[in-house]
C-alpha cells in the first residue's frame, strides 16, 4: 500500500453500520481475512446470521472506497484495512459533532490550499485506489 493511497483513504471515509462492523473485524485481525473468515467472525456474536453474499458485497464496496485492500487468495480474495481505526473515528467524530457544515468547511479548506486541492483533484479523476 502506498502512502498516497493510505492518505486518500483516511481523508474521506464514513462507514455505515455493517461497514463499521466489518472494519472492526479487519482492524482486529493480525493478517488479511477472506470473506468466509470475516463472515465467521461476524456471525459468532449474532442471533440472525449474515449471508456470505452480503459480507462479500460490503467488503467489495469497502475495497472500492479505498477502505480495504483486496488481494487474490485462492479462488477468492483476502481483505485488510487501508485506513486506520483512529482516522475513521476522527472523521465520524467531526461529522457527528459538526454535521454537514463540517463538510462545507472542509471543501473551503481544500479550495484555499493549493496542495490539498491538487491532491483531491487527482483523487476525483483517478479514484482512491490509484
Amino acid at each position: 500500500m502506498t502512502a498516497d493511497r493510505s492518505r486518500a483513504s483516511q481523508e474521506c471515509l464514513v462507514f455505515g453500520p455493517l461497514e463499521n462492523e466489518i472494519m472492526e473485524v479487519l482492524w482486529q485481525a493480525p493478517e488479511p481475512m477472506t470473506v468466509r473468515e470475516v463472515l465467521g467472525a461476524l456471525n459468532a456474536g449474532r442471533e440472525t446470521p449474515l449471508a456470505y453474499t452480503t459480507v462479500m458485497t460490503v467488503l467489495s464496496r469497502l475495497a472500492e472506497k479505498g477502505a480495504a485492500n483486496r488481494t487474490k487468495a485462492g479462488r477468492g480474495y483476502a481483505y485488510a484495512p487501508c485506513v486506520t481505526d483512529e482516522a475513521a473515528m476522527a472523521v465520524r467524530e467531526v461529522i457527528r459533532d459538526f454535521g454537514v457544515s463540517a463538510v462545507g468547511h472542509f471543501l473551503d479548506e481544500i479550495r484555499n490550499v493549493p496542495d490539498l486541492r491538487e491532491r483531491f483533484e487527482k483523487l476525483l479523476h483517478e479514484g482512491p485506489g490509484h
